[in-house]
């Protein structure tokens, strides 16, 4: 207990410097640099509370428009809007009910693949150099150590937790040392068995919560946590070195 209050003061002190860092940085920009991001997060936020997505009858109306090429548009939609912290649930199942679910479940992992490895590297573009000399803090230099060297097993983990926010996981990833190989894989990889329930029994979460589907979440879940708890327990050997990263 001791070393776990340690910790998460020792994780405070980080997050307050952190924060007062940020503020300092912020308080340094151009007037038209902090006028241009507050126009993009006041449209962001707009954009979230006030702007509908559409159901599925407008989508197979606009698949009937779009002919051949709605596919193509569907899987660009499908990136484009999960680069943002909306739910995705919505893509996922259209995906199943509108391509079948062989295709569907294709066009869903490849879509939010992309679309994670394009916030990653958006984000770690913004926000990379910054981070990355605070992540030597003693709060979270052992997890970033982690996420470097075996990142991939603490994402799919995390992929299988369909509580989880798609987007925000991209963005917290992307402010730490996790190679961008092991992001895509693990991303890929875990987010199989939820993107296979929306794309497979999609017609079934668009009416009343199935037991079904509830189960096959809730093991999920715990198997994303089985693998948290795995990840924490195993060491990880330092690069170049055979000393290891409890």
């Amino acid at each position: 207990m001791s070393s776990i209050a340690s910790w998460l003061k020792s994780f405070a002190e980080f997050f307050s410097g952190l924060c007062k860092d940020a503020v300092a940085s912020i308080r340094q920009w151009s007037p038209a640099r902090k006028m241009t991001v507050a126009v993009a997060v006041i449209a962001l936020v707009a954009l979230i509370l006030f702007v509908d997505l559409p159901d599925i009858g407008e989508l197979r109306t606009w698949a009937d428009r779009a002919g051949s090429w709605f596919i193509v548009l569907f899987w660009i939609g499908y990136v484009v809007l999960t680069l943002f912290p909306l739910p995705r649930t919505l893509w996922t199942v259209s995906a199943g009910l509108l391509f079948g679910p062989a295709t569907g479940l294709l066009i869903a992992l490849t879509a939010l693949t992309a679309s994670a490895i394009i916030a990653l590297l958006v984000v770690r573009g913004l926000l990379g150099d910054w981070m990355r000399t605070r992540l030597k803090h003693p709060a979270v230099a052992g997890i970033n150590a982690r996420l470097e060297r075996r990142g991939w097993l603490a994402i799919a983990s995390l992929r299988l937790v369909a509580g989880v926010p798609f987007s925000l996981l991209n963005y917290a990833a992307a402010l730490t040392s996790i190679p961008v190989g092991q992001f895509a894989i693990a991303t890929a990889v875990g987010s199989i068995p939820t993107t296979a329930i929306g794309v497979f029994f999609g017609d079934l979460l668009t009416g009343q919560t199935h037991p079904g589907i509830v189960v096959a979440m809730v093991v999920c879940a715990l198997l994303g946590i089985g693998g948290l708890i795995l990840d924490a327990r195993m060491p990880v050997a330092e690069a170049g070195q055979g000393k290891t990263v409890d």
